[in-house]
């Protein structure tokens, strides 16, 4: 049997990606349905996500040894006080071993929003999250709109345009 040059690149390829580990899951794409989850939160209640059906969702993945999150968190405090009268709710997922060091960074940071514990890190796995902090916006139909891999200073205006947005619809 005969195989070319170009015949053994395309099986040396098909071997090659085989032979890579792959991770079926993926961050949601915008227009997706945000897939739903149950975590227990601070204040000691189970939240449901499809359960917020009708409100525009911000979920905040984020660690306490995440420096761009320390900085973040009290800006996402303010925005949930200003919004969450007209319909919007934010999460905070805090990804630690250890919920006693995430609720102990919320307070010490004023932070009033509530923080949900993914200590088994099902959740991460299910969103994807490769990126501290990792954001996303879902609207009232429980689609994801927006997303955000990161944080730095000014990322904040673009997050309330965006609530705003989806407020309105």
């Amino acid at each position: 049997m005969f195989v070319s040059v170009a015949g053994k690149r395309v099986v040396i390829a098909i071997v090659t990606l085989l032979a890579v580990p792959v991770s079926w899951a993926a961050m949601p794409a915008a227009g997706s349905v945000a897939p739903d989850f149950t975590l227990k939160s601070n204040s000691g209640k189970n939240l449901k996500l499809s359960e917020l059906r009708g409100q525009v969702v911000m979920i905040n993945f984020w660690a306490t040894w995440c420096s761009p999150c320390r900085q973040e968190m009290p800006l996402l405090n303010r925005i949930q006080e200003q919004y969450r009268k007209v319909g919007f709710t934010l999460l905070g997922v805090n990804i630690d071993d250890r919920p006693e060091a995430a609720q102990a960074m919320a307070i010490n940071l004023g932070v009033n929003f509530p923080i949900l514990f993914d200590t088994d890190k099902r959740v991460s796995r299910l969103y994807d999250v490769n990126t501290m902090p990792s954001t996303l916006l879902i609207d009232r139909d429980g689609k994801v709109r927006y997303i955000h891999l990161g944080y730095r200073p000014g990322y904040e205006s673009s997050y309330e345009s965006q609530i705003r947005e989806l407020l309105k619809q």
